[in-house]
């Protein structure tokens, strides 16, 4: 990442909203930016399936397992703007294939942690466990506050987008989405 380049960047962003960037408080304000940004985007040019790995245990485990309310921060790549919420995850192991449960928040922090839609989030997850576990099946849900929703444009706050990517049997299985689905509520009641 170029640090000056995103320096430079919001000097002129300071200057064209009529800012003075020399003035007290904006003179390390363009360093503290490009730090932020170094750190916010840091999953940018990595790959998300570097941080998971299987391991096989000595009786193979074929049950679901989940892993819910992951929480993840974002950029929108639409306006630059946060968008933040929890990630829930549950799976089907083939053949005993099973990964650490911080490995799978990883893999959310990872992928959240570049521009991002929360609709390619869900993707991004779920094809990566299914590249590396290859479970029979998967379930991907990402509950977010859009900031673009309730910090400007529109400004209706408290409000959350839903969405889900599915593969193999939760796909297939209207049943067995909705018992992932519940519960994934039932921690919310």
């Amino acid at each position: 990442m170029d640090k000056k380049k995103i320096e430079r960047a919001v000097r002129d962003i300071l200057e064209a909203i009529g800012e003075d960037p020399t003035r007290d408080g904006l003179q390390r304000t363009p360093e503290r930016v490009a730090e932020m940004y170094q750190d916010i985007l840091s999953g940018t040019n990595q790959q998300p399936e570097e941080h998971l790995e299987f391991f096989s245990e000595d009786e193979e485990y074929q049950d679901m397992i989940m892993v819910k309310d992951i929480s993840f921060y974002s950029i929108c790549e639409h306006h630059l703007i946060p968008f933040f919420g929890k990630v829930h995850i549950a799976y089907i192991p083939k053949e005993g294939r099973i990964t650490g449960f911080s490995r799978l928040a990883r893999l959310v922090e990872t992928v959240a942690r570049r521009l991002q839609l929360q609709e390619r989030m869900n993707k991004m997850i779920a094809d990566a466990i299914v590249n590396v576990l290859e479970p029979l099946g998967v379930l991907v849900i990402v509950e977010a506050e859009q900031m673009c929703m309730t910090m400007r444009g529109i400004r209706k706050t408290e409000s959350r987008t839903v969405t889900s990517a599915a593969r193999g049997l939760f796909k297939e299985d209207s049943a067995a989405r909705a018992e992932i689905i519940n519960l994934i509520k039932g921690s919310k009641e």
